[in-house]
């Protein structure tokens, strides 16, 4: 739902700088405004469709609650990207440096799943309650920069 919101706000903002720009369509030459938040949409709505595949994996093969923060930071990250974009292009390195951790976070919660499912079937050997307690003891390192 908050991902919906997030990519309506990136959607008004296209419209806004395309109605500021003057001409009709997607091709503004000169429009470096108009560029910078065509590009910053873009991006961002190619990010999503790998982002909800990591978290729906990370939640359910590994822990929910971990995986759900994730996904709050993630969005909060983009939107941190999308804004930066807004303004000079360095300024939104942090914002896509830090999604690209939350995302690695999501990937290695759905591997530790894995490889706890395979364990379980070949071996009997149980790691979930392991698996979750470090997942929600790292989840809260994703907040430092």
């Amino acid at each position: 739902m908050l991902c919906v919101f997030l990519t309506a706000f990136f959607a008004s903002k296209l419209e806004h700088e395309s109605k500021h720009c003057n001409g009709k369509g997607f091709q503004r030459p000169g429009s470096s405004a108009f560029d910078r938040v065509y590009t910053a949409n873009q991006n961002c709505g190619h990010a999503y469709p790998t982002f909800l595949a990591m978290l729906w994996c990370a939640g359910l093969l590994c822990s929910q609650a971990p995986a759900a923060f994730a996904g709050l930071m993630y969005l909060f990250v983009r939107q941190k990207y999308f804004v930066g974009y807004l303004g000079e292009r360095t300024q939104s390195t942090p914002g896509y440096l830090f999604g690209k951790r939350i995302i690695l976070f999501l990937f290695l919660m759905s591997v530790a799943g894995i490889l706890n499912y395979y364990l379980i079937f070949f071996f009997g050997s149980d790691f979930e309650m392991h698996i979750k307690t470090i997942t929600s003891a790292i989840s809260p390192l994703l907040l430092i920069p």
